[in-house]
């Protein structure tokens, strides 16, 4: 194909992203047309000229990434994997944009259509996660040089760079070296107030600069510029920020440039203008053939490329391995950790949760390779290190362990992108108090069904002497509140080696361990059926039940102390560990009635009660907990302070029973 030809196809490309942005949103009658009309002329040039996908196997794992960060433009990316012709992404989704039970929701959602990596909406959020998955591509490449080498493309608008997960993104990007990482900044000026100088001065090019990678500018309409940008990119070792100087809207004539084409349809009138403008002279939702025949070019390249990959893997000595690797079979773990269970029943250890957790991961990480670890600079803190597993470090991605940095949202988001790369199953440690920091990520992990683990230590005013700003007493709550997340909060060692096989053995929802940091004793006489895994379980079962204690993590010891004391006075007490209220909102009613009974409960948990009514408790039901924030001082002294003690449970229990 000669240059002026391979211009005028570009041309066409574009213009039919353009016609179709424009046509859906005003058919839907919301969405952004604004950044797809925009950015056409650099997303055609990046598929066209670079990009390697193979639209009828979107999941072959050596395809290039695309990561739509800006994704109030999705119309761009449904318009772009229509015509590669994406099997689900036929001409009645894109006409359907928006409406209920289409494939091309408001904004992109991983696993509700083919060739969506990432869900985005919340800016910054598929920049964050795209580093995740740039890392994921070096350690995969440090494994298996000869099946993995490809890239991650982002398109980016202002408001991803204005967001602070950005920093944290760009910031170990950066560090990390991460040079097949192309991130696309659609800089046109424009956000939903008006033109971004009303709130922000920052030189973009110059902040990415200054946490080391490489910047390059270009006229985003001009498609040349553009490829000679990316190519730039490409040969340069750093990630890449590519600064794509457009207008927004481009091709409505009368609305171009300004915020009025951002979030609202164009208009008869204005789609009217636009095609001429455009030269564009096909009815609403008509593509000629010559055009599809275009994009089905990419498609053609990237389903020759997959083709010979293929042939690389069959005769590749890493088949196996990588199989392995992508398959993240967890069956391995469990004789390792029936043993591992088996001596803390022989042993009887009292230590606090984050250690037993500690001695758990080591039996994961020793069973499973592809378990990838990291925390966000509390390593000492969160016990999240096994032995022997090796940091990853710039330049060098044959390890297991990342340091993070004092960055939260952006090891959440990382984890996300390095879960659905593909090729590990990561976990990374914090504070529970800081799970506000990463909260928008674990929510996306949620939305999205991505099975990464999340490690929160220091988990109640059992922490002490830090205070109130480090003790979490909302947090169980409002975790707990998020749909399809596990929150496992364990009672002892036996219970958080059950917690990490639960968490493990999940393909389809995150999980987050809270841990504790203050030493707890054993409660578990066996562990010959992981009894964690049903949610809540009777810890002990008394002949009869006059009340019931349910409690989690460190408070069970609070219980079964209470219930040794109840049973001195005649008062016959169960005992019920609670310690993932998720999967025991699953269980089956006969199985939660056989647990809860009929009699009088009392709630114990060193947090507020929000959350344990329905699930665990009745409105005439008694709890032990928090109230309000904490404060600093030892925290057996807390615990006295804020009445969560076993006289308080007695007390309680004894109050019910008069009732």
């Amino acid at each position: 194909m000669t240059t002026q030809l391979l211009r005028a196809d570009e041309r066409l490309m574009a213009n039919a992203l353009r016609a179709l942005a424009m046509d859906a949103v005003q058919a839907a009658g919301s969405g952004h047309p604004g950044m797809p009309m925009g950015m056409a002329d650099v997303a055609t040039v990046l598929f066209n000229r670079f990009i390697t996908l193979d639209p009828a196997a979107a999941d072959w794992p050596n395809r290039d990434r695309f990561v739509l960060s800006a994704g109030h433009g999705s119309m761009l990316l449904y318009a772009i994997n229509h015509l590669l012709g994406y099997p689900d992404m036929g001409m009645d989704q894109i006409r359907a944009f928006r409406q209920l039970g289409s494939h091309t929701a408001g904004h992109p959602e991983y696993g509700h259509a083919l060739g969506v990596e990432v869900t985005t909406g919340p800016l910054g959020q598929g920049l964050a996660t795209a580093v995740g998955m740039a890392l994921g591509e070096r350690m995969g490449a440090a494994r298996f040089a000869d099946l993995v080498d490809h890239w991650t493309y982002v398109i980016a608008g202002d408001g991803c760079l204005m967001e602070g997960i950005s920093h944290e993104a760009i910031d170990m990007a950066g560090h990390l070296r991460l040079g097949r990482l192309v991130v696309l900044w659609d800089d046109n000026r424009i956000t939903i107030d008006g033109d971004t100088d009303l709130s922000t001065s920052t030189d973009q090019g110059a902040r990415f600069a200054a946490a080391g990678w490489h910047v390059v500018r270009c006229d985003g309409h001009d498609r040349e510029d553009v490829a000679r940008a990316i190519e730039a990119a490409r040969a340069d070792p750093r990630p890449s920020l590519v600064c794509c100087r457009t207008v927004i809207g481009y091709g409505a004539p009368n609305k171009q440039g300004s915020h009025d084409v951002h979030g609202a349809p164009l208009g008869p009138d204005e789609i009217a203008a636009a095609r001429q403008a455009l030269d564009w002279p096909h009815a609403p939702f008509e593509i000629p053939a010559h055009v599809y025949s275009a994009w089905g070019g990419i498609a053609a390249r990237g389903a020759d490329a997959h083709a010979a990959w293929r042939d690389r893997l069959a005769g590749s000595p890493n088949r196996d391995a990588f199989a392995a690797a992508l398959a993240r079979d967890t069956g391995t773990l469990t004789a390792a950790m029936r043993e591992h269970k088996q001596r803390l029943l022989d042993e009887r250890p009292a230590m606090a949760t984050r250690k037993a957790s500690e001695m758990a991961l080591q039996v994961v990480a020793d069973a499973l390779s592809f378990a990838v670890g990291g925390s966000a600079d509390l390593t000492g803190s969160n016990l999240t290190r096994p032995k022997g597993m090796a940091a990853i470090r710039p330049g060098d991605y044959a390890g297991r362990y990342i340091h993070y940095g004092i960055r939260e949202h952006g090891m959440a988001a990382a984890m996300n992108g390095l879960a659905l790369h593909g090729l590990v199953r990561p976990y990374g440690g914090t504070f529970l108090a800081f799970a506000d920091y990463a909260r928008p990520s674990i929510r996306l992990a949620a939305l999205m069904g991505v099975p990464v683990v999340h490690v929160m230590t220091h988990d109640s005013i059992g922490l002490g002497e830090d205070g109130p700003t480090h003790q979490p007493v909302e947090h169980l709550a409002s975790l707990r509140a998020i749909p399809n997340l596990l929150v496992l909060r364990p009672c002892d060692a036996v219970e958080t080696a059950e917690a990490w096989e639960i968490a493990l053995a999940e393909t389809r929802r995150p999980s987050l361990l809270v841990l504790s940091r203050q030493g707890l004793p054993l409660q578990r006489d066996s562990a010959a059926v992981n009894v964690s895994s049903r949610g809540a379980y009777l810890l002990r079962a008394p002949a009869r039940r006059d009340v019931t204690l349910i409690a989690t993590g460190s408070e069970v010891e609070l219980a079964v102390g209470a219930a040794e004391q109840l049973a001195t006075a005649g008062i016959a007490a169960a005992v019920v560990s609670a310690p993932c209220f998720e999967l025991f909102a699953a269980q089956d009613p006969a199985y939660r009635a056989e647990v809860l009974g009929e009699a009088p409960r009392v709630g114990i948990e060193a947090a507020l009660r929000q959350g344990w009514d329905g699930t665990m408790l009745r409105p005439d039901d008694a709890f032990i907990g928090m109230s309000g924030f904490g404060a600093s001082a030892p925290a057996a002294r807390l615990y006295e302070h804020f009445n969560i003690t076993v006289q308080s449970v007695v007390a309680a229990a004894r109050q019910l029973g008069r009732g």
